[in-house]
C-alpha cells in the first residue's frame, strides 16, 4: 500500500507539473526541521499535525484541503489536528474541541463550528455562546458545559501548550511532519503548496 502510495505521489507530481518544484523544496526556504525533534503520538507512525484555530480565516479556507488530503492516506500514515493556544485568546476554541471529541461529537459539530463562525459570523467566544451552538446542533449542553472545563480537556490543553513551544510556529495554519518538519502557510504561499510540501515530506518519511 505504502510503496503504491509512493509510486502514485511521484506520478501526481509529474502530471501535475510540481516534479520541478519538488526538487526546489528547501529547509529554510519551503518548510522548515524541528530541532530537536518533537515526540508524535504515535511513534510507529509516520503523523501528520495541521494545528488551527477555528477563529481563522486561513484555517478555514485549508480545512477543504486537508480534508481531501486525508480522506485516502497509505497504512502507516496518520492525521490528526490540535487546536492552537498560541494566543491565549484561543484556548476557549480549544476546549470546544475537546469537548466534542470527548463528546463524541466532533463529526457533527467541528465543520459546523467553522461554519457558524465564518459563513453565518456568529460570535462564539465563549462557554455560554459555545453551548448555545451545541445546542442548536441537537448536542447535549449540560454534558458539553461539564466537559468544557473538565480535567481531561485542561491537560490535553496543557499538553498542546507545551508541544506548541517546541514546534516553533508563530501562526496557524501549520503543518508538523512526523514531529521533524514544519509547514506553514507563510513559508508555502499557498494552500496547494501546501499539500505538495507535506506531500514531498510524507513520502521522504516513509522511504525511510
Amino acid at each position: 500500500m505504502i510503496k503504491r502510495w509512493l509510486l502514485g505521489m511521484a506520478a501526481l507530481m509529474f502530471v501535475s507539473g510540481t516534479a520541478v518544484a519538488q526538487s526546489a523544496f528547501v529547509d529554510g526556504t519551503d518548510f522548515q526541521t524541528i530541532s530537536p525533534v518533537v515526540k508524535t503520538s504515535q511513534p510507529d507512525k509516520v503523523v501528520v499535525t495541521e494545528i488551527f484555530w477555528y477563529g481563522c480565516p486561513h484555517c478555514f479556507r485549508f480545512e477543504p484541503y486537508v480534508e481531501r488530503w486525508s480522506a485516502s492516506l497509505p497504512a502507516g500514515v496518520v492525521f490528526e489536528q490540535v487546536p492552537s493556544s498560541l494566543n491565549p485568546r484561543w484556548t476557549e476554541h480549544a476546549r470546544a474541541y475537546y469537548s466534542f471529541k470527548f463528546m463524541d461529537a466532533l463529526g457533527q459539530a467541528h465543520k459546523a463550528f467553522f461554519d457558524a463562525i465564518h459563513l453565518k459570523r456568529q460570535r462564539l467566544t465563549n462557554l455560554d455562546t459555545i453551548a448555545a451552538f451545541v445546542a442548536d446542533q441537537g448536542l447535549d449542553e449540560k454534558l458539553f458545559r461539564e466537559t468544557f472545563f473538565s480535567f481531561p480537556v485542561e491537560t490535553q490543553i496543557r499538553k498542546n501548550i507545551q508541544k506548541e513551544k517546541r514546534y516553533g510556529h508563530r501562526g496557524v495554519p501549520a503543518v508538523i511532519v512526523n514531529g521533524k518538519y514544519l509547514v506553514s502557510a507563510s513559508l508555502a504561499g499557498s494552500n496547494e503548496r501546501m499539500i505538495q510540501i507535506m506531500n514531498y515530506l510524507v513520502a521522504q518519511e516513509l522511504s525511510q
